[in-house]
């Protein structure tokens, strides 16, 4: 911007301090006279979040626009190795790395709440917004966490994982009780009362396996 006939200008430093904050500096007529930092707030959960991700077998990655020093700032403080961490990326480049990891086999996950993050929120296998974030990122995600709390992320997972292995063995029993029950039915060698009562205890057995999720 041109202040009085000199020309002023604030831009990201190419240079980061040693606590990975981004510097941000201030010039006028292209003299540095101010420099000042930037920095995340790393949420106190956010180390656990990771080791429980890694638990359920996640691999996890940050995938930024900032720039290297406070992204391997962030990643060394979670527990996340440097060498996963994608930095001073735009829109496209996220939703390219998506697209190469889908590539090898992998079922990828996106979280991201920013309007640059929609693309790649689409097209990853799953994508969750945050509710704190923008409009554009709620609309691609698959499913919003409302709260924000990336707590549920961990939780959501093992739960999604949870409901498949109950639907799996609810079909197990249906089809299971079915091969075994019509033959005799068929041939006339099961009462049709004891018949209907093994329908009704499948059901209720189906329904008991399903009321698990609430615990």
């Amino acid at each position: 911007a041109i202040v009085d006939g000199r020309r002023v200008e604030i831009s990201r430093s190419a240079n980061h301090d040693e606590s990975g904050s981004t510097v941000v500096e201030a010039t006028v007529d292209g003299r540095v006279v101010a420099r000042f930092t930037v920095s995340d707030h790393i949420k106190p959960t956010a180390s656990a979040i990771v080791a429980e991700l890694r638990a359920l077998g996640v691999r996890p990655m940050i995938v930024s626009g900032d720039s290297a020093g406070p992204v391997q700032h962030v990643a060394k403080s979670v527990g996340i190795d440097v060498r996963e961490t994608r930095f001073a990326v735009l829109p496209a480049d996220k939703l390219r790395i998506v697209h190469e990891l889908q590539a090898t086999g992998a079922i990828v996950a996106m979280v991201g709440d920013g309007v640059n993050d929609a693309a790649a929120l689409v097209a990853a296998d799953l994508g969750i917004a945050m509710g704190t974030g923008t409009d554009a990122a709620m609309q691609a995600g698959d499913l919003t966490i409302i709260s924000g709390d990336l707590t549920v992320v961990p939780k959501a997972l093992a739960l999604s994982r949870r409901t498949l292995r109950i639907i799996q063995a609810n079909l197990f029993w249906a089809f299971a009780y079915n091969v075994a029950a019509l033959p005799l039915a068929v041939a006339g060698l099961m009462n049709p009362v004891i018949a209907g009562l093994a329908m009704a205890l499948s059901s209720a057995f189906v329904v008991a396996n399903s009321l698990r999720l609430r615990r």
